[in-house]
């Protein structure tokens, strides 16, 4: 196969000992030539970086959105999700390890571009396309570039993202998505110092820069871990701090964790935990909390803030029952649900569908 060219990058600057510096995320990797970031996917090509993945893929499916999980972003419609390899931290519970930990090239078979994506999304009837399985910041540049095309034909775009990323990156990226979810991993620095090899406070920047600064409508996840950020006083502590920084309206999910990567002695996450998770965030105030990775139809179901009454019930990501009216409001009382709506519901329901993708003129 035909190798594409190498992707001149941003975010760099030529720092005073002669080495690259890359000001894309808070590691602030400094390459000498040859050299790649932390990240695998950015490397210094003579007097320049270049981004090694862009318009490369480790594959293409088409997933229900609340599968990223987005549950108030055009609900049961369906999403183009693809990813690249690499990836800027080093969560040693990764679920997603064999693509985002990957140093094989060769495993970016899926060559396409950004106008070959958007063409395949359209024709597929994709509400949106998902920059997912393994962060996208780190393909910033092709990730934007997709945007772009998307946007053309009027397809949504979405990031599935831990948000580790610096100030000038954080503004361009998220100016090209229509939504997001973020990965809040847990709320101490402790845990992100020493499970992910990253720092907390970036993350928090990021999350309110995006209910401060953006129209980017986002939903939050945190794998919750046994032992290690799954305690009452942090759980509490992390709710509080969204309610009164985000707002009660930002969505939280709860995902339970099985043992992969370099943590399989760890028990997986027993439901209890997700239900014990669930009640103390709306006791601090949140108003739609789900849990993944379980089937618990409360956790799956979005209620309404002012009346309560249930408006999407699902069954893992097949809707059951869909009480909005076409202005998105509860057709119980008429307030209106925070969130991004058709004026019907999609029905794509539980499927996942593997697709190909042909280049033109390939």
């Amino acid at each position: 196969m035909t190798q594409p060219p190498a992707y001149p990058a941003r975010y760099w600057h030529q720092h005073e000992d002669g080495r690259i510096q890359c000001d894309l995320c808070p590691r602030d990797c400094k390459l000498h030539e040859g050299q790649r970031g932390a990240c695998f996917a950015r490397a210094r090509q003579g007097e320049q970086m270049i981004l090694t993945t862009y318009g490369r893929s480790s594959g293409f499916c088409i997933d229900p959105i609340e599968k990223k999980p987005l549950n108030q972003f055009y609900p049961g419609s369906s999403v183009l999700s693809f990813g690249t390899a690499g990836c800027n931290l080093n969560c040693k519970f990764c679920q997603n390890w064999d693509i985002s930990k990957s140093r094989d090239m060769d495993r970016l078979m899926d060559q396409a571009s950004p106008e070959t994506i958007a063409d395949a999304a359209t024709q597929h009837g994709c509400k949106s396309v998902a920059f997912t399985y393994n962060d996208p910041v780190i393909f910033a540049e092709y990730a934007m570039d997709v945007a772009d095309a998307c946007h053309a034909q009027g397809v949504q775009t979405v990031a599935v993202t831990a948000g580790y990323m610096h100030e000038q990156a954080r503004r361009d990226f998220f100016s090209r998505m229509d939504a997001a979810n973020v990965d809040l991993k847990a709320f101490t620095e402790d845990f992100y110092v020493k499970l992910t090899g990253a720092h907390l406070q970036p993350v928090l920047d990021t999350l309110i820069y995006l209910r401060r600064d953006t129209r980017v409508w986002f939903e939050i996840t945190t794998l919750l871990i046994p032992g290690y950020n799954d305690s009452d006083p942090e759980i509490s502590a992390m709710c509080r701090w969204i309610a009164r920084h985000l707002g009660s309206d930002v969505p939280l999910h709860f995902s339970a964790f099985h043992p992969d990567y370099k943590m399989p002695d760890v028990s997986a996450t027993p439901l209890a935990t997700l239900v014990r998770a669930r009640n103390i965030a709306l006791q601090d105030g949140l108003h739609f909390v789900y849990t993944g990775n379980v089937r618990y139809e409360a956790g799956d179901t979005t209620y309404c803030a002012n009346c309560h009454a249930p408006l999407i019930v699902r069954d893992w990501y097949l809707i059951n029952q869909y009480r909005i009216n076409p202005q998105g409001q509860c057709t119980n009382c008429g307030a209106a649900l925070a969130g991004r709506f058709d004026a019907q519901v999609g029905n794509f329901g539980r499927q996942r569908v593997a697709v190909t993708l042909h280049q033109a003129g390939s």
